[in-house]
């Protein structure tokens, strides 16, 4: 899930050479709580096991946990000022929030 124009967004995926490790892209005009849990609605995703991967407290992370989803906070140099705050907590019981720090990291966890 991502935000921004679609065909660019989508442009990006495809250039990525990940969209093989997705069912699905979303592009979305905003991601906020309601972005998020109409995105897991739709594709009947299960929120004790979907995660977010993002690097945008605002965008991605806390948006991410109030629609009761998990969620993994990769920071990045040159995340957009716009997009810092202050990280959220779990919002419910057995949800996680891990910090890492290089998306590489990823591969200890899942």
């Amino acid at each position: 899930m991502t935000k921004g124009n679609p065909a660019e967004q989508t442009s990006k995926v495809e250039r990525s050479g990940l969209k093989g490790y997705f069912a699905a892209v979303e592009v979305v005009a905003e991601k906020n709580a309601k972005a998020y849990h109409t995105v897991a609605e739709k594709y009947a995703l299960d929120t004790d096991v979907t995660w977010m991967i993002g690097n945008s407290p605002r965008s991605d992370v806390n948006p991410a946990l109030e629609a009761g989803l998990h969620a993994v906070f990769v920071p990045h140099d040159m995340t957009w000022v716009l997009e810092h705050e202050e990280l959220g907590a779990p919002k419910k019981a057995g949800q996680r929030l891990l910090r890492l720090d290089r998306f590489t990291d990823l591969t200890s966890h899942f």
